[in-house]
């Protein structure tokens, strides 16, 4: 069984969701179920077909959040340190081209979020990061062209 690595702050989204499937979604699914079904014919009846589906789509996630949490192989960041680019690092960048600066945690897959500052540890700028140090540069093939990046700053939080 593979292990999934992931953040303290990644597992902990992971169990509230899956708690929140459990306890919320799924208790509401079945009553709309339950209510759709008490509108008669079921061969034609929209509601109970929707209900059906959501509920198949909610369990679906649900065993797929369960695997994961059993799975889940928490790295605690606060505990790293070090010069050298690895999981749950925070890294500063410059682009050679733009002069363009932007920082990105290193994080598992479950938990990438470009949009806040995270990359998944398999998307390709993290693995050309990965290893790297301060004042290194690391080139990066993008769908745009290949780019250039300087490592401006390895931070652990």
């Amino acid at each position: 069984m593979e292990k999934v690595p992931m953040t303290q702050r990644g597992f902990e989204a992971l169990k509230e969701e899956l708690r929140r499937r459990q306890q919320e979604e799924r208790p509401r699914i079945i009553q709309a179920i339950s209510e759709a079904r008490a509108h008669g014919d079921l061969s034609e009846n929209a509601e109970y077909h929707a209900a059906k589906e959501s509920q198949s789509l909610n369990e679906g996630r649900i065993s797929e959040l369960e695997d994961l949490t059993a799975r889940a192989e928490v790295i605690d960041v606060t505990r790293m340190s070090g010069d050298k680019i690895k999981f749950g690092a925070t890294v500063k960048l410059v682009d050679e081209e733009t002069d363009e600066e932007r920082s990105f945690q290193i994080v598992g897959e479950q938990e990438a979020d470009v949009k806040s500052g995270k990359i998944s540890v398999t998307s390709p700028i993290a693995r050309a990061l990965i290893g790297k140090s301060e004042g290194d540069t690391v080139e990066v093939a993008a769908p745009g062209g290949a780019r250039s990046y300087e490592v401006l700053e390895v931070v652990w939080r």
